[in-house]
């Protein structure tokens, strides 16, 4: 027995969120839907048991957006281990690193399975290592911030136990969303929740932060435009004009390319060869490469964090890390991506490479590639105008279509989040390219679900 499987073994003992009995309505359904959001808001504002006077960064980060995290609160670790999971596994899987077949149902089961295992090993890591490094009491109660006060095992073990049944909270959560309490993935929500609260903050916080010039000023650029009567065109490191119009200007190109369609003609034979076209989405690729990427920047430095938990923050491969993650990591705003263009450059590259490689990793793992969508083409009863039924001719020829839309896509989505990141797009450019991309799947799958429900005979046709 593998290691996968035996992952999979070891969750069968996790509690999981059951199937309904019947299918709900879809009005009950977006109420699920939405009250497991609000729940999830809700945590991330509860502090922890044995964690008092924890003093919370003010400013939306990478991290926080899109992980979800509130540290010092039940989301102390948001969604990274869950998403952490995920990527390793399918990295692993789409590296053919691990044989598994995801389109075969037991072994699809054996990758949720360990899927389930490791995140929760991975919250328990995390978690162990926050409190080993005394990250929560050091800047509440230490006069110096070299030195733990003494917390007794009784209140780590309490907290580690409360960050790990907290993933398995959102693990639940997710579940019933996926298995029809609501509609969509539960964590792309908590995604979008996070974002929107991101936004909303760099856009109307009323917080005063100090300035690295040394000048306190309002966080939010509304706030800042009331109280001072200035409009804020630049603010080194603060949300700024250029920022909100850089936001308005980047969700109206994403939505255009949303809406962008590539199309191949085909015919059905079965239907006296009848001719239509197949629409290709022009973003091939989703939002999924730029979700990989930032996800696993914003993993450096969750994991720079554990590691300097366990070894020290003077370690050599700490500041190692540290240097990476600043390299790779966006700049905040226009001023700071000019005042650092080696930095911006590094952050561009790294970010262009990285979201490539993702890009072509989701196409294969995903049943997005030219061979699984030629085979779903031949059982569907469809092939292309004076090209028979082969699926290896099937393949190069929709690899023509399907390997340049991966390319460009990728690198689209990818180049958007670098653009809004250099002018201090208001809920970073990960965040927004996400943001579009999640809403508009939910919009998809709402009108799917209303469809359903008008017409009772299609629920019938499709076996629902």
């Amino acid at each position: 027995m593998g290691v996968l499987e035996v992952l999979a073994e070891v969750s069968r003992y996790i509690p999981a969120a059951a199937k309904p009995a019947r299918r709900p309505t879809l009005p009950t359904r977006l109420m699920w839907t939405g009250l497991v959001v609000l729940l999830y808001l809700i945590m991330s504002e509860i502090p922890l048991v044995g964690v008092y006077g924890y003093g919370q960064a003010t400013q939306a980060t990478l991290m926080s957006m899109l992980l979800g995290m509130n540290i010092g609160t039940l989301m102390t670790l948001g969604i990274g281990p869950i998403v952490t999971a995920g990527i390793v596994l399918e990295v692993l899987v789409g590296g053919k690193l691990i044989e598994l077949d995801l389109t075969k149902p037991r072994d699809r089961k054996i990758f949720m399975g360990a899927q389930r295992t490791l995140a929760l090993l991975f919250a328990l890591l995390e978690a162990a290592a926050y409190v080993i490094g005394c990250r929560f009491w050091i800047s509440a109660f230490a006069s110096s911030p070299e030195v733990c006060p003494p917390i007794s095992t009784a209140v780590k073990i309490i907290v580690v136990l409360q960050l790990v049944f907290a993933t398995l909270v959102l693990m639940w959560f997710d579940e019933m969303i996926r298995n029809g309490w609501g509609i969509g993935s539960a964590l792309s929500l908590f995604i979008v929740a996070s974002v929107v609260k991101g936004l909303f903050w760099q856009l109307a916080g009323s917080t005063k932060v100090a300035t690295p010039e040394g000048q306190p000023v309002y966080y939010g650029w509304l706030a800042h435009v009331v109280s001072t009567g200035d409009l804020g065109v630049l603010r080194r490191g603060m949300p700024d004009m250029v920022g909100f119009l850089a936001t308005i200007a980047i969700i109206m190109v994403l939505i255009y390319f949303q809406l962008m369609r590539v199309y191949i003609p085909v015919t059905s034979p079965r239907y006296g060869s009848i001719k239509t076209r197949i629409p290709l989405n022009f973003i091939y690729v989703t939002n999924i490469p730029i979700l990989f990427v930032a996800i696993a920047v914003s993993d450096i430095k969750v994991f720079e964090i554990v590691i300097a938990s366990l070894l020290g923050a003077d370690n050599p491969l700490v500041r190692g890390m540290d240097v990476l993650y600043n390299y790779v990591s966006p700049p905040r705003g226009l001023l700071a991506a000019v005042a650092d263009p080696l930095r911006t450059l590094t952050f561009a590259l790294a970010w262009l490479a990285l979201g490539l490689l993702f890009g072509f990793i989701w196409v294969e793992i995903a049943g997005l590639s030219p061979r699984q969508q030629a085979e779903n083409l031949i059982k569907s009863g469809m092939e292309l105008p004076g090209i028979r039924k082969n699926v290896k001719l099937l393949e190069r020829i929709l690899a023509r279509y399907i390997y340049p839309l991966t390319v460009i896509s990728s690198l689209l989505v990818t180049t958007m989040a670098i653009l809004a990141d250099v002018f201090g797009a208001y809920g970073t450019g990960s965040g927004l390219v996400l943001l579009v991309g999640i809403i508009y799947n939910f919009y998809q799958a709402l009108v799917y679900e209303r469809t359903l429900e008008m017409y009772p005979t299609l629920q019938r046709l499709l076996g629902r």
